[in-house]
């Protein structure tokens, strides 16, 4: 395994959501954490995981699993939130490495969560040396006037989409595909990815 300042964790959440307004009491919570190593260096990702993470302020519904795919039942099968943040501390070193996802909303939904729920954020701080997002990394590297979605990004990459969109474990992977892109062009901010 390459050094841990070689590799970058990218990661993509899904969250419960409804088509409009949550049910009164309900919140966003993360349901599935989507992660892909890369080795930096190497330009080429070494690992694709997927942890299912069970809500506790709100309930799958029919409209998030129609998106995600993922279901109450599926879900009610994860871990807390508090151990899926251990997990990515201790199993993918979520406090030392620099980590990247498709825009700011998993950066900000796991700064809510992790206040809301009393968790340890899990990513290190300062998180703007931390984090990097991809989208506006593409959207600058393209020369686009808006920051496109991660499909209409893959297709503007000429790269194909691998498994279900709005899958976290696919996604994150899909994500990694954009960021070897990105390194490939040179756009990619290569510094120590160790934090």
């Amino acid at each position: 395994m390459p050094p841990e300042s070689a590799l970058l964790n990218v990661i993509d959440v899904e969250a419960t959501c409804w088509d409009g307004r949550p049910p009164p009491g309900a919140v966003n919570e993360i349901i599935e954490i989507g992660l892909t190593v890369v080795d930096v260096p190497a330009r080429r990702r070494v690992s694709r995981h997927r942890l299912l993470v069970r809500p506790v302020r709100s309930a799958v519904s029919d409209f998030c699993t129609e998106l995600t795919g993922l279901t109450q039942a599926e879900v009610e099968r994860g871990v807390s939130f508090a151990e899926a943040c251990r997990i990515l501390v201790g199993e993918y070193g979520a406090g030392e490495r620099r980590w990247a996802s498709w825009g700011e909303y998993d950066r900000r939904q796991f700064a809510r969560q992790s206040q809301a729920d009393g968790v340890a954020y899990p990513f290190g701080y300062p998180t703007e040396r931390t984090h990097t997002n991809a989208k506006a990394v593409f959207t600058e590297a393209y020369g686009l006037r808006r920051k496109p979605g991660m499909a209409q990004a893959l297709q503007i990459a000429g790269l194909p989409l691998e498994g279900r969109h709005h899958r976290g474990e696919d996604d994150a992977w899909n994500i990694a595909a954009l960021v070897l892109d990105l390194l490939g062009r040179g756009a990619w901010p290569v510094r120590s990815t160790a934090v």
